[in-house]
């Protein structure tokens, strides 16, 4: 007769080591595994003790992270199991998988047909009967062809069956870059709108592996968002690197990338890169340090972090790679208002992609949100910045007649 009980059954936020108790199969002990021994002699930072930047061929990666994540999972949990489209012999899309084929049977890590409504079907069917699952969606962009199946399914189940189903699924999704109007898109503030169903978008390789294995951990469904962008970066930020054992990062959490006292920059996914070359120029032409908050996670997300930043800074702006009408900075953007209304000397400022098809790889400067736009936005709408001339017009004008064109 409460009806918040809806609210309490949408998670199950259970910590599982394994979904059953019994041997995993596998082909080779862990140790033996090519990659893994590779592993060992990464740079797991990008920088080396002498503080020069390491080769991208020694250089620890977000996909060597995933991969950690994931095959540590084999290891421990005997139900575990992963398909997508091309998942096995060829390393898996982006090589992410690569070294996973040597030590796991068929049955465990295959290929499943071109279909992502059956991949992600399928997943569902094995987490309802007890199985963990990683099912991969190889690009953002095809989340449509399993419309049903992520929207209305995966996030509904464990509360209509009253917490007794529960449903341990992670849902890779690739978001893309250089290929064009159909192969690029990020939908992550899509998949965010829907209740039932956790989103996260790691940017380093520390947050990659650590969100990895907290997804893997859990028993709700995940969506695990991955830039292409970033696949070969190293880690930046944690020092002195990715660690090499098993570690977790909670869901939900922020992290301060780089502390400021001036503004606040909150990013989503790859965005943190361009950002953080504003923040280089802010800090070397204009005098100001802007603090970098990493929101790491879309649902859940604790916003204390961000209040605290925007109590210190008292200016906020928003960055993604997520179209901007629609852009789940919005959500966010409302909800800091909110909650720090007081604190703040000027409204949050979101930063986006425009509101058009993605163009092809030669005109994707035009599109991606850069250096440039961010500081534009602080000088136009959150901080006059001495000297500044902007080349991005942001008046109230242009963007009354966007809004009317639609774009």
């Amino acid at each position: 007769k409460n009806p918040d009980e809806i609210g309490r059954m949408m998670f199950s936020n259970q910590s599982v080591d394994k979904m059953e108790d019994r041997t995993p199969e596998v082909l080779i002990p862990l140790e033996e595994n090519p990659r893994v021994k590779s592993l060992k002699n990464k740079e797991r930072f990008y920088k080396d003790k002498e503080g020069k930047p390491v080769s991208k061929t020694r250089l620890f990666q977000l996909r060597d992270g995933i991969f950690e994540a994931v095959i540590d999972r084999f290891y421990k949990d005997p139900t575990l199991a992963a398909w997508g489209e091309e998942n096995r012999d060829w390393g898996g899309a982006f090589a992410v998988y690569r070294g996973l084929t040597e030590a796991l049977p068929y049955h465990r890590l295959f290929n499943s047909p071109i279909s992502e409504g059956a991949i992600v079907g399928t997943a569902i069917g094995y987490g309802m009967c007890g199985g963990r699952v990683i099912a991969e969606i190889m690009y953002c962009d095809f989340l449509g062809r399993s419309g049903d199946e992520v929207f209305n399914q995966l996030p509904k189940w464990q509360a209509m069956s009253g917490n007794m189903i529960k449903m341990p699924v992670v849902v890779r999704v690739s978001v893309g870059s250089k290929y064009g109007a159909q192969h690029s898109q990020d939908w992550s503030s899509l998949v965010a709108h829907i209740p039932g169903l956790k989103v996260v978008f790691p940017a380093t390789p520390y947050d990659a592996k650590g969100l990895m294995n907290s997804a893997l951990q859990g028993s709700d469904p995940v969506i695990f968002f991955e830039s292409q962008r970033l696949y070969d970066i190293g880690e930046m930020f944690h020092t002195p690197g990715v660690p090499d054992g098993y570690y977790e990062i909670p869901l939900g959490e922020p992290d301060i990338k780089r502390p400021g006292d001036d503004l606040t920059i909150l990013t989503i996914g790859a965005t943190l890169y361009p950002a953080i070359k504003a923040a280089d120029i802010l800090k070397n032409d204009y005098g100001i340090n802007a603090e970098i908050i990493d929101a790491r996670s879309l649902v859940p997300f604790n916003y204390e972090p961000v209040i605290e930043s925007v109590r210190k800074t008292g200016r906020i702006l928003l960055a993604s790679d997520a179209s901007s009408r629609g852009s789940f900075l919005k959500e966010m953007a409302q909800t800091i208002t909110e909650l720090a209304f007081d604190y703040l000397d000027a409204p949050p400022f979101v930063v986006g992609s425009r509101n058009w098809i993605i163009p092809a790889h030669e005109m994707e400067n035009y599109f991606f949100p850069k250096p440039e736009w961010i500081i534009d936005a602080i000088h136009e709408k959150i901080i006059p910045l001495k000297g500044h001339t902007s080349k991005t017009d942001l008046s109230d004008g242009k963007s009354l007649k966007l809004n009317r064109e639609g774009v």
